[in-house]
Order: structure tokens, then C-alpha cells, then sequence
């Protein structure tokens, strides 16, 4: 039984797990845990936290990165999948949330073994990234800036999932559009 916080995955209540994505500052974080609070029996992922993780020897991502700071990129997202794989084989939905962009989406896709996933990629301007970005105590981007993130996500990233552009809506109107149109837009066989 449901009620207005909360909400099944689907009319069948097929779990899944929904992979959300999008530039820094896109709002990842805060569209990924209303999501959650959302589903039945959910949990999120934060792949960001495999990063903190790392003591010493951590190589941070830059305009052009190094062979070691995409391996470590490729390890967070592989421990993210795993754990998503791990808590969807529990019982659980999955909501998993990172910056995935450029042609390591559709990588990220592949080392999620468990399906029903959905790919949900946020798409707000840049101006208001910006302003996200200048209001948060923590800065996000250091070394990359803005538009060369937008360029990626653009570019280079695959088309695949339902993408939204949420500049003008605000996180609960995010999450409301994307559970109306998650399960026929944003599902990878």
C-alpha cells in the first residue's frame, strides 16, 4: 500500500534500479534521494563515496585526465554497479547517482548486471548550474569548468535513457516527471 510520499515502482511492483546522472551540480544528489524516499524498500547508492574512500594515492579527474585518475573512475563505478547489483539481488530498489558522462555511460550500463535499469540524466542550463555551483559551501568542479562538462554531456555522452531538463523545475517536480515517465522512457534491456 502506497500513499502520497511514497510510491511503487511500477503498477506490478517490479523492483529496479534507476542509475542517475548528469553534470556536477546538476542535482543529482538531492533528485536521487527524493526518488528514493519514493520507492518501496530503496536505497541509494552514492558512487562519489568510493572516491572519498581512498586515502592515499587518490588522482582526481581533470580537464584531461590521467591514465590512473580514469582507472580509479573506472574502479568507483565499478564498485558502485556492484553494490547496486548486490542490494537490488536483496529485495531492494536501487537508486545509484554519479557524474557519468562521455562514452563511460554506456560502460557504466554494461558492468550493472541486474535489469530492469533505468538511465535517468539530468540536463539543467549551464547559467543554472552556475548558480548552483556559486551557492554550495563545497565546491565541486575545481580544475573543470562548466562548459566543458556540458560539451561532454552533449557530445559525447550516449543518447540513451530519459533525459530531462530541469532547470525549470524544482526537485519534487523533477522526481514527480520522472516516476510518470521513467518506465517508458529511461528502461535498458
Amino acid at each position: 500500500m502506497t500513499n502520497n510520499n511514497q510510491i511503487a515502482s511500477n503498477s506490478k511492483n517490479e523492483r529496479g534500479i534507476f542509475l542517475i546522472t548528469g553534470i556536477m551540480a546538476a542535482g543529482k544528489s538531492t533528485i536521487a534521494q527524493l526518488l528514493s524516499e519514493r520507492l518501496e524498500k530503496s536505497v541509494h547508492v552514492r558512487g562519489d563515496v568510493f572516491r572519498k574512500m581512498i586515502v592515499n594515492g587518490r588522482v582526481e579527474m581533470s580537464g584531461t585526465p590521467s591514465l590512473e585518475a580514469l582507472e580509479q573512475l573506472r574502479l568507483r563505478y565499478k564498485l558502485s554497479a556492484k553494490v547496486s547489483d548486490e542490494y537490488y539481488q536483496s529485495g531492494f530498489n536501487v537508486v545509484l547517482q554519479d557524474v557519468i558522462i562521455g562514452p563511460m555511460l554506456q560502460e557504466m550500463v554494461e558492468y550493472i548486471q541486474n535489469r530492469p535499469l533505468f538511465v535517468i540524466v539530468l540536463t539543467p542550463r549551464p547559467e543554472i548550474v552556475a548558480a548552483r555551483e556559486a551557492s554550495r559551501q563545497k565546491k565541486g568542479y575545481g580544475a573543470i569548468d562548466i562548459p566543458s562538462l556540458e560539451n561532454v554531456l552533449q557530445t559525447e555522452t550516449p543518447k540513451i535513457g530519459m533525459w530531462i531538463d530541469s532547470s525549470n523545475l524544482s526537485p519534487e517536480e523533477t522526481v514527480d516527471v520522472i516516476l510518470r515517465r521513467v518506465f517508458s522512457e529511461a528502461k535498458i534491456e
